[in-house]
């Protein structure tokens, strides 16, 4: 394992000017609400006995470096390497596929997919409108007041307007259509468009809980799934790398509040 890079310690934390006389920007940690002067190394420090933070990445990126090295120590900056069974997925992605043709055997690098965190999302939901049963389920919808959103790549907010036309499955499955616009802090802005569709399933007396808003907050994440793929778009030249790119996201809700962890 690297150096650990400044993405991944950004990636944590909003920046603000806390008064508009401050010269400097403060940072405010997303997971354990902490604000401190934004300073990279003062962050990093600050992420290395964040309980927040570290119990977040054991669930959901065990192998970011941050948490290697309050588990390790600095000293330990590399995974012990582990001896592959037998043609595991380690095996197979280090030495490549082994095929043959009709003529003779080859083999093929396949590259080994990761998952990091690439930028998380907080948005603010107005109440369900129900649009009644149809041929498919029960169909309703929920309109996006405001939100934002900050990462790798950037930061900013979500537009308001956004709109996630929902589908209920006689289980209480929810399928989820979501479709929204997020603005960059540049200057000027830029405009992304993002699609989401996925799923949001579990036990049913958990489903249920979480259309009871006085119950919502007393949900474990656990004990239910809300995993979603995301597409973006985008004219501006600034950006245009995310056209190209595939996501995907765990959600919760949390009062009237939809928050997301996406990875590319």
């Amino acid at each position: 394992m690297g150096r650990i890079g400044d993405g991944d310690i950004h990636a944590a934390f909003v920046e603000f000017r806390a008064k508009e006389s401050d010269k400097c920007l403060s940072a405010q940690c997303i997971y354990c609400q902490s604000v401190r002067a934004k300073n990279t190394s003062r962050q990093r420090s600050h992420l290395l006995e964040c309980p927040a933070y570290l119990n977040a990445m054991k669930e959901h990126n065990p192998d970011n470096p941050i948490l290697h090295e309050a588990v390790n120590g600095a000293q330990s900056q590399h995974t012990p390497a582990k001896t592959p069974k037998k043609r595991d997925l380690d095996t197979m992605m280090n030495t490549g596929f082994q095929g043959t043709t009709s003529s003779a055997p080859h083999s093929f690098p396949i590259p080994k997919p990761n998952l990091e965190r690439d930028f998380q999302m907080s948005v603010q939901l107005n109440p369900k409108i129900s649009v009644g049963p149809g041929i498919w389920g029960q169909r309703n919808w929920v309109s996006f007041i405001s939100g934002h959103w900050n990462g790798r790549w950037g930061k900013g907010t979500v537009v308001p307007g956004g709109q996630d036309s929902q589908l209920i499955a006689p289980d209480l499955s929810t399928h989820i259509d979501a479709t929204y616009l997020l603005q960059t802090h540049d200057h000027p802005p830029a405009f992304i468009a993002v699609k989401m569709d996925g799923w949001r399933v579990g036990p049913r007396e958990i489903l249920e809980k979480l259309e009871d808003p006085a119950h919502i907050d007393e949900i474990d994440p656990k004990t239910y799934s809300f995993r979603v793929y995301v597409h973006m778009e985008t004219g501006d030249t600034r950006y245009l790398h995310l056209n190209t790119g595939m996501w995907i996201a765990s959600g919760v809700r949390r009062g009237t509040e939809g928050l997301f962890i996406i990875v590319p």
